[in-house]
C-alpha cells in the first residue's frame, strides 16, 4: 500500500513539473518580436527591462522596464502600441 502510495505522489508531481514547464514556453516572444518591442521602448526613453512576456490575445507585458521617467510596468498591445504604463 505505501509503495503504491509514493508511487502515486512520485507521478503526480511529475506532472505538475512538466505542467509548470511547459506554461514557460506558452509566453516565449520570438526575437523578431522583441525587436519591434525595444524599438517601442527606446521610443518611450525606456533602456532595459527585467521580464518580458506575451500575453493571450496579443498582449506584451514588460515588467521593470528602465525609463527615465522611472521603473515602470507597460503594456502594448498586439501592433506594439502602448496601452497601460504604471509605476513599479
Amino acid at each position: 500500500m505505501r509503495k503504491m502510495f509514493a508511487l502515486a505522489l512520485a507521478m503526480a508531481l511529475g506532472c505538475t513539473t512538466f505542467a509548470f514547464a511547459e506554461d514557460d514556453d506558452d509566453d516565449k516572444v520570438p526575437a523578431a518580436e522583441v525587436a519591434k518591442i525595444e524599438e517601442t521602448l527606446n521610443t518611450l526613453g525606456c533602456s532595459g527591462y527585467d521580464d518580458l512576456k506575451k500575453e493571450q490575445e496579443g498582449i506584451y507585458e514588460i515588467d521593470d522596464a528602465k525609463c527615465k521617467m522611472g521603473t515602470m510596468d507597460i503594456k502594448l498591445d498586439k501592433d506594439y502600441t502602448v496601452i497601460l504604463i504604471s509605476r513599479y
